[in-house]
């Protein structure tokens, strides 16, 4: 694997140093250039996790994936940079149930700058665009919102995000601080690309941060978010999901 072709991909022409500038602008190069995505379950291609083809597939084939596929690769470049990161499990807040996901159902990283922790996540979708220092009870700002992060029950922390429409802070997922391995997400990395349960093989998603908004393309919609402002345009037919693929995320299946 070539880290040279990995900092091309996600178009990183910064310092490789680990600092907290360094980490900032690698993280938001990422989400601005490999986008959140799920389209191999509709392919019934079996996601594994293995580095190297996570590497082949994000990098070379210039595809995205979701967080088991990111955070795992986006570890790996960061520690062969000389950062010191770590896996954790987080459990994503289920609002139909208004209720946590199981253990491992998702894959995030902390990083250690300084004594510090930051929380490093590009496998989550529409979050946050900077490391969100481990800091507790207090208003996190980034460029895609305010978060906070507060002490959860059994040792684990919860992060949330303000919702404008709610005037209030609304769950994320917990995680906790623990390290982990990458096969001890194996299990819920195959739920969630074969059980009718996940969310994850009940409509397809590729969505991509923009330095204004977001672009989402799903079976059936394509949305550009900017700011203020939303549009959103039907998808059909699966030509015009393939073609929107092209266009907007340089996608090719």
């Amino acid at each position: 694997m070539n880290i040279e072709k990995y900092l091309r991909r996600i178009n990183y022409q910064g310092e490789l140093t680990p600092t907290l500038p360094a980490l900032q602008a690698l993280q938001e190069s990422h989400l601005l250039y490999v986008p959140f995505e799920n389209l191999d379950i509709f392919l019934k291609r079996e996601i594994i996790l293995d580095i190297e083809q996570l590497y082949r597939k994000i990098v070379i084939n210039r595809r995205g994936g979701f967080c088991y596929e990111l955070n795992s690769l986006f570890h790996w470049l960061l520690q062969e940079i000389g950062f010191t990161t770590r896996l954790v499990s987080g459990r994503v807040y289920d609002q139909d149930r208004a209720d946590y996901g199981p253990e491992f159902d998702h894959l995030s990283l902390l990083v250690k700058i300084e004594e510090k922790d930051w929380i490093s996540d590009v496998g989550f979708g529409d979050f946050a665009l900077h490391p969100l220092p481990l800091v507790l009870n207090t208003a996190l700002d980034d460029p895609k919102g305010q978060f906070m992060i507060e002490k959860y029950q059994n040792n684990s922390f919860r992060i949330s995000r303000y919702n404008l429409r709610q005037n209030c802070f609304s769950p994320e997922y917990l995680f906790s601080t623990t390290s982990r391995q990458l096969s001890e997400f194996n299990q819920m990395c195959h739920f969630h690309q074969t059980s009718p349960e996940s969310h994850f093989t009940r409509k397809k998603v590729c969505s991509l941060a923009t330095p204004a908004g977001r672009i989402t393309l799903t079976g059936d919609k394509l949305i550009i978010t900017q700011k203020d402002s939303r549009h959103e345009a039907a998808i059909k037919t699966d030509q015009e999901f393939q073609l929107a693929l092209k266009n907007y995320f340089n996608i090719k299946l």
